[in-house]
């Protein structure tokens, strides 16, 4: 069951690296996926249910301080929660740590093309620029943190 938590991760990291947003309805997805997983005695991580419970409501309870703070959307707290769903409570502080990791890697990269423009489509990439949907307002989201979450949790899972 492991192999279906890795393809709801790439999933949400290819909607968030190219979209920068990430549907409720994965979200919803993967965490009515791990209650599933929990329920029929396939949960890869060998967490019960109290480990399960508690790792989605430290990792959306703590990732919400971030959204409050205005530095992280939404889906990003919303797939944290459910990846704590997943994994329980103790690989969230490693997953946390290398998604962090990943984001600031890509932040120096979006920062050092936007000063030095020597490859413009990748800046633009990095930049993640997109245009609301119903408004001409240009919507910028440069770190696909949710992106970087589900990276940072399919390496633990292969190296775990």
């Amino acid at each position: 069951m492991s192999a279906v938590w890795i393809i709801w991760l790439l999933i949400v990291a290819d909607r968030d690296f190219r979209l920068r947003r990430i549907p409720n309805w994965l979200v919803a997805g993967g965490a009515g996926l791990s209650i599933l997983v929990l329920l029929i005695r396939q949960q890869p991580f060998g967490v019960n249910w109290s480990t399960v419970i508690a790792g989605g409501l430290l990792a959306f309870g703590f990732m919400l301080i971030f959204y409050v703070l205005k530095v992280m959307g939404a889906g990003d707290v919303k797939l944290a929660g459910a990846m704590g769903l997943w994994v329980g409570i103790t690989p969230l502080f490693p997953i946390w740590v290398g998604a962090s990791l990943l984001a600031g890697l890509h932040a120096i990269f979006f920062l050092a093309l936007r000063r030095w423009p020597v490859f413009p489509r990748l800046a633009m990439a990095l930049a993640g620029a997109e245009r609301e949907e119903n408004s001409n307002r240009v919507r910028k989201r440069p770190i696909p943190y949710g992106a970087y979450l589900a990276i940072s949790g399919i390496i633990w899972t292969l190296v775990r």
